[in-house]
């Protein structure tokens, strides 16, 4: 499956040593003003070959819209973005073409399909992600009118865990750090696995305010399952929290629970989500990614013939793809927002003779 959401969906195409990747967005509204600098900013945030911490890969993600704007102005018609690719070192994987790399979709994909696009993993690829932001950024045009802003940087780096979250900050370091007192020490963390020629894993932490109490469905498209299904299909991902996570486990209810008054909630251990919908606080969640898997270290393998071989990779990669798969993280949670947002519109009668009144 290449699409994702159901009012507002996003359809993303193209290899990451194809001539171009790019999405499809559909159900955007109509007379939504297009900031193309702002789509622009966002690639900027994810694009590679930007300091020492992310791959050598130079790619300046440059996009471009094909349909669905007239005159700066979304028309309701399907909006195709496409980014061409200008940076592609394809001879660098010539060696793995009939060797699977550790930690790679090389086998599953092969095993799947009977072949495999080798060349930096073809659509399995991270460079994929580049066209979720650039639908993100469509996302969060829509959202701003409402009010609904999205914030996120990196909490944790190879154990090295932020103290204080300062969503402000990530702005201002070059692995989009959220605590200014750790971020030499992850960035060292970063550095050391790279000249090590491995890698490191990390934590993104992302912050949803503004939204209003009522967005997702009581059973089957909740709101925290399916920004769960949004993060986990984001490449090296492999654990989602929302609000307290894994540590509610270890709580009481007395401690766990979010006491209510007047004014709101007085703490937000559920993560700005009760019963699967928006409770009006902060959505709160933290990604969690695995180190890259390309490393220059020899590792064992099998090739297509299931002989036993040793691997050495070539090629550019991200020491710790938690730094850019913030921005691609933040990004899936306003593709999220914005469909649950168009979902709730017809949820009561007032909404619907609101809008054909």
């Amino acid at each position: 499956m290449n699409r994702f959401g159901e009012r507002f969906s996003i359809t993303t195409f193209g290899e990451s040593h194809g001539k171009a990747i790019g999405c499809v967005l559909d159900g955007v509204p109509a007379g939504l003003a297009i900031d193309e600098a702002f789509i622009q900013s966002e690639l900027d945030r994810r694009k590679p070959g930007q300091n020492e911490f992310a791959t050598a890969r130079k790619e300046e993600d440059k996009v471009e819209i094909l349909s669905g704007v007239f005159e700066g102005i979304s028309t309701g018609t399907p909006i195709t973005l496409v980014i061409y690719n200008t940076d592609q070192k394809s001879g660098d994987y010539s060696n793995v073409k009939d060797i699977f790399r550790p930690g790679h979709a090389d086998f599953t994909y092969f095993h799947k399909y009977g072949l495999r696009d080798y060349r930096g993993g073809g659509r399995s690829s991270a460079r994929e992600t580049a066209a979720r932001v650039a639908g993100g950024a469509v996302a969060k045009l829509m959202l701003r009118s409402l009010g609904i802003e999205f914030a996120s940087g990196i909490s944790a780096i190879h154990g090295i865990v932020a103290q204080n979250l300062d969503f402000t900050y990530p702005k201002n370091s070059p692995i989009y750090a959220l605590d200014k007192s750790v971020e030499e020490a992850q960035k060292a963390a970063i550095l050391e696995a790279k000249n090590a020629h491995d890698s490191v894993g990390g934590v993104a932490t992302l912050k949803i305010s503004g939204l209003p109490i009522g967005l997702g469905e009581g059973l089957y498209y909740k709101l925290d399952s399916v920004l769960a299904e949004a993060m986990m299909g984001i490449n090296a991902v492999k654990a989602v929290e929302i609000g307290e996570g894994i540590h509610s486990a270890e709580l009481l209810a007395s401690q766990n629970n979010d006491p209510i008054t007047p004014s709101g909630f007085k703490s937000n251990h559920a993560g700005g989500i009760l019963g699967g919908m928006s409770n009006g606080d902060d959505v709160m969640l933290r990604v969690h990614f695995k180190p890259t898997p390309s490393i220059f270290i020899d590792q064992e393998s099998t090739n297509t013939d299931n002989e036993s071989v040793s691997v050495s990779l070539k090629g550019r990669h991200d020491p710790c793809v938690a730094v850019r798969g913030s921005v691609v993280a933040e990004s899936m949670a306003a593709l999220v927002i914005a469909d649950m947002v168009l979902l709730n519109m017809g949820r009561t009668m007032d909404g619907v003779l609101n809008y054909y009144r």
